[in-house]
Parts: structure tokens; sequence; C-alpha cells
């Protein structure tokens, strides 16, 4: 039970990182597969551009490591579970004999004796016995070219002038994206724009990191924070300074990085919006 939790808790975190069902499988390991500690395993699988591989090992390593540091170190492991031992006096003569002879069962096929099966379970029953361990093994490079792989993406549109052209997008999930958001001045050399956009971001990289960025044309530069996977961007342009009227004084251009949608938020409303949805 607490190994298939396990699973499923990975499952999720890898989920919430941006690496869906779409790009995982599983290998549930058959018994002759199994390292000689292990009850069950499971590799989580990603789908990799060259094949897929594993991404992640559960092993349900049952009392193996605690037993083995009792029995060498000569300190019990054991622990005492009240719940269990009360559970325990409302069995039956005849659903206690069953229990044991369930797990005399079990363990004589990890070439476990049945004396000592009996043993551990006369234990059980006074709320005694020595906790079993889940070992989650992850590595943290393959990791990373996962996240890298799933999220690299080409894509065809047209350009201002009506010609097609390639964009590359990095779709890293906003929560694992080094880079949360890029501020943009419309123009630098207009003193006005660029003292507001640096006001933006002074405020707002104290909560995640961001990236000024004033070079270039507005669309290269949503081009160059689209390919290091920055999920947001806002731009301070004339309608911030109320050039326009004073509905849209302090407001901005909001980008989103995947659908590239732009809408207008007040400057006042940027942060606990922007920590919603990169955290």
């Amino acid at each position: 039970m607490w190994h298939r939790y396990w699973v499923a808790q990975r499952t999720e975190f890898y989920n919430r990182i941006g690496l869906g069902a779409e790009v995982l499988d599983y290998h549930w390991q058959k018994k002759e597969e199994l390292a000689h500690y292990a009850r069950a395993c499971v590799d989580i699988l990603f789908k990799f551009p060259f094949g897929t591989e594993e991404l992640e090992g559960i092993a349900a390593r049952g009392d193996f490591d605690l037993t083995q540091h009792q029995k060498h170190s000569g300190k019990p492991m054991e622990i005492f579970d009240e719940p269990l031992r009360a559970a325990a006096t409302k069995l039956t003569d005849e659903q206690r004999t069953a229990f044991v002879a369930g797990v005399q069962e079990d363990w004589n096929d990890h070439n476990q004796s049945r004396a000592d099966a009996a043993l551990f379970c006369e234990k059980l029953f006074k709320g005694v016995y020595v906790p079993h361990v889940i070992e989650p093994s992850a590595g943290l490079d393959r990791m990373t070219l996962a996240i890298i792989c799933a999220g690299y993406d080409e894509e065809q549109k047209m350009d201002a002038k009506g010609n097609p052209e390639q964009r590359t997008v990095l779709r890293l999930h906003p929560c694992v994206a080094p880079i949360k958001l890029g501020v943009f001045p419309l123009l630098k050399n207009k003193p006005e724009l660029v003292a507001k956009a640096r006001e933006v971001f002074n405020s707002l990289q104290k909560e995640f990191a961001c990236f000024y960025d004033d070079g270039g044309a507005i669309g290269r530069r949503y081009a160059r924070q689209d390919e290091i996977g920055t999920p947001y961007c806002v731009t301070i342009d004339f309608d911030t300074l109320g050039e326009k009227g004073p509905e849209l004084q302090d407001t901005v251009t909001l980008r989103e990085r995947d659908t590239t949608k732009q809408e207008r938020v007040k400057i006042s409303e940027l942060l606990p919006r922007l920590l919603e949805k990169v955290r």
C-alpha cells in the first residue's frame, strides 16, 4: 500500500513540473528482476526522443535496512505502535492463525523461515515491529534532461509581413523556469519608460527571478524569452504613463509564452497574479 502511495506521489510531483501522463510510463519489476532486499519495485520511465528510459526507481525495501542495522549494531530498531496493538487484541484465534499462515507463506516466497515469520507475528500482535523503508531514487541530471525534452518545441508562424518563420519555444512549467518574467520598456531611449520599467523590475525581482531587456524590437525580445523558457513578459509603454487617458495609466501588457496572448493588467495586481502562476 505504501509503495503504491509513493508511486502516486512521485507521479504527481512530475505532473506538477510539466511531465504529465503523455510522457511517462511505468515498469513494475517481476519477481525475478527484484534486488534481494526488495519486495516490490517500479521504474518510472520517460519517453525521451531517443527512446523510453528510466527516470526514477521506487523500491519497497521491506525491513531489510533497519533489520541489518539492528543485527550489526546491536541497537534495537523496533518501534511500539499502540493503535496496532489495540487492533490486534480484537482478532479472534482463527483470524490470528490465518494471518500467521499468510505471513509464513509470503516470507517463504522471500526465502525466510516460517519460525522467523511466526516470531514476527508474535511481536506484531503486541504492537512491536521494525519499520519498512520505501526508497524513491531519482536522478537530477536525467530529470533536467526530461524537462528540457518535454518543453522544447518548434512551430511555424507568420511574421508581421505575412511570411512564414519558425518559432522556437521552451515550454517549461512556470515553477521550474529559471526566469519567471521578462520586463521590457517599449523604447530604451525614452527615460520615462525606462524609469517605470526599472521600477516594475526592481519590485518584482524581490519575489522571483526576472530579466530586464531593452535591446531590439519587442518581437525579438519576446522571442529571446520564449527560447529560454520564460513563461511571462510585461511591457511598459506610453499607455502605462497615462498618455492615452487615466483608465490605462499604471497598467502594463502581460504576455503569456505558450499562447502569446496579451492583456492589460494593473501594476498593483501583477505580483499576486504572477505568484499564483509561477509557484
